[in-house]
């Protein structure tokens, strides 16, 4: 399959980017050459190959969930620079 050079400025235009003739003759190039890829796919043949459906069949291994560092308050508001009982303080941003 080959694009025609009006066929490239209207993908171009579309994906808004300016081209010049010397840059618009050099992506025709470039397309034809990834169409011409695409087409020698076609040509494989591929009637006894399963089609993929997805990743659905890996299943990934989980850990278990548990909490290992909960209830240490004192010890996480003693990293802070200011605190106000069991909170961090932070300055007012809004006025």
């Amino acid at each position: 399959m080959s694009l025609e050079t009006r066929t490239v400025r209207r993908i171009a235009k579309l994906a808004r980017i300016g081209l010049s003739d010397q840059e618009c003759e050099a992506m025709r190039q470039e397309l034809d050459g990834i169409l011409g890829w695409v087409d020698q796919l076609n040509e494989v043949d591929v009637t006894d190959v399963p089609p993929m459906i997805g990743t659905g069949l890996a299943v990934p291994r989980l850990r278990a969930d548990f909490v290992t560092d909960g209830d240490k308050r004192d010890a996480v508001l003693a990293n802070a620079p200011d605190s106000a009982g069991p909170y961090f303080t932070v300055p007012k941003v809004v006025e």
